[in-house]
C-alpha cells in the first residue's frame, strides 16, 4: 500500500514549479502532509522538478504510490 495520489496532489497544491525535493517535502508539509510523505518527497532522486506529472511520475517509479 502506498501514499493516496489524490492526498499527494493535496499536499503539492501551490507549490510553484520549477522545484527540488527539499522545496516539496517543505511545502508537503506546511500543507499537512505526515512524516514518512515529508521524507519521501526529500529522497527523490531528481535535482529538480518541472511540475506535478513530474513528481507524480517519480513516485510512481519509486513504487510509492497507492491507488488514488
Amino acid at each position: 500500500m502506498g501514499y493516496d495520489v489524490t492526498q499527494v496532489q493535496k499536499t503539492l497544491a501551490g507549490f510553484q514549479y520549477p522545484g527540488g525535493p527539499q522545496e516539496l517535502a517543505d511545502h508537503a508539509s506546511q500543507n499537512g502532509a505526515d512524516d514518512q510523505l515529508v521524507d519521501t518527497l526529500k529522497g527523490l532522486d531528481k535535482e529538480q522538478f518541472d511540475g506535478p506529472n513530474a513528481v507524480m511520475a517519480k513516485l510512481s517509479e519509486a513504487g510509492v504510490l497507492g491507488r488514488s
